[in-house]
């Protein structure tokens, strides 16, 4: 009687945190579909700044918040493995969002030759999330601090922890010292930091909403450690988010960053959370099936988003000399004291050499009365 009540709770809450994440990625992507119309109608304004006087950027910011504090809150109900990959919610809507409000018009065959795998990739979408809901894990543990610190120490964590710390270094060094900018290096940094912030989120959550519930959790050390991690993490991964934003295209950078945080965050809720231990074989095989499909659908997504060019060939004058520079790798900043007068949009022809600097004139010969001075 005591298994089928859990069981019954545990089912309630997965159910509980599934809505609750659903909710917040729906409203976090209405809310940056709102603001982006609001940048998109200020475009030719030379304020900046215009849109923080508008309505609807604050509008959109407030749906963000609410939309950010049920995404947290589902963490305290559902399990780690689950909520992770509903992040596919936010970026379906914002694809049909944007087809709505954000599109050109499009005939009905222009549309289909146009965006035909990304409807595909929506409907690949929709499939495999209700498989890995369906699926999900349901683990029946009440996540209060003393079951958080057992789950720190034990040593699948500190195995894991310690295996991640060390691919973590590794990945930096090759990213900082050896300047090996490729997208995946910047991702697996942002993925490894991110199961770190998931992590963290689950146990302050659960602490949290146990507390609101009256048994008191913030009296426990390991509440503010988690809390202090979480905060760490979420930096330091917003801002290798941002570095790879800067380098490469964000169409592609949606979809590869999904998959490998999803991959990541799962693999950390079974090694951290034990949310697998009490499922059987097919469940886990048609969790991971849904999981699969979600990311085909996810890459479908954004595979015909238009892409922005990484670089583009720039020339500059010397202010000082006045002499043209064509620069053709990527440059940050323009070098001083020369500014950009233009760009090169064709690829396909090379441009041309910039012209030599033209000779200095030759001096001028003395006057006859200068020469006759300096011989007296």
């Amino acid at each position: 009687m005591g298994l089928s009540t859990a069981f019954g709770q545990s089912y309630t809450d997965n159910l509980i945190g599934t809505l609750l994440a659903i909710f917040g990625n729906l409203l976090v992507s209405i809310s940056l579909t709102i603001q982006k119309l609001g940048h998109v109608t200020l475009a030719g304004t030379n304020d900046a700044r215009a849109f923080y006087r508008t309505k609807t950027w604050w509008c959109g910011f407030a749906l963000t918040c609410v939309g950010e504090s049920a995404n947290f809150t589902s963490y305290a109900f559902a399990p780690l493995s689950l909520v992770a990959p509903l992040n596919a919610v936010s970026l379906l809507t914002s694809s049909i969002l944007g087809f709505i409000f954000l599109r050109e018009k499009l005939k009905a065959k222009e549309f289909a030759k146009r965006y035909g795998l990304s409807f595909l990739g929506c409907l690949l979408t929709i499939g495999g999330t209700f498989l890995f809901v369906s699926f999900g894990p349901n683990p029946r543990e009440k996540l209060d601090a003393m079951n958080v610190v057992k789950h720190t120490v034990s040593w699948p964590v500190l195995l894991y922890l310690f295996l991640e710390i060390i691919t973590f270094c590794l990945l930096l060094y090759f990213y900082k010292r050896r300047r090996y900018n490729y997208l995946v290096i910047i991702l697996l940094l942002v993925a490894l930091l991110g199961s770190v912030t998931v992590i963290t989120v689950k146990a302050v959550s659960s602490l949290l909403v146990l507390t609101i519930e009256g048994s008191l959790q913030l009296l426990y050390p390991i509440f503010y450690v988690m809390f202090v991690c979480m905060v760490a993490s979420a930096v330091f991964q917003a801002r290798f988010l941002s570095q790879a934003c800067a380098l490469h295209d964000s169409s592609l950078i949606a979809s590869v960053n999904y998959i490998i945080s999803t991959s990541f965050a799962i693999v950390a809720g079974a090694v951290f959370y034990q949310e697998f231990n009490h499922e059987d074989i097919l469940h886990i095989s048609m969790f991971l099936l849904g999981i699969a499909v979600c990311f085909l659908g996810a890459f479908l997504i954004t595979r015909n988003r238009k892409r922005t060019k990484g670089f583009e060939p720039y020339a500059t004058m010397d202010m000082a000399t006045g002499v043209p520079t064509l620069h053709c790798r990527r440059s940050v900043v323009p070098p001083d004291g020369s500014f950009s007068y233009g760009t090169l949009v064709n690829d396909s022809v090379t441009p041309a050499p910039p012209p030599a600097p033209a000779p200095a004139p030759a001096p001028a010969q003395a006057s006859p009365i200068t020469q006759d001075l300096k011989t007296d």
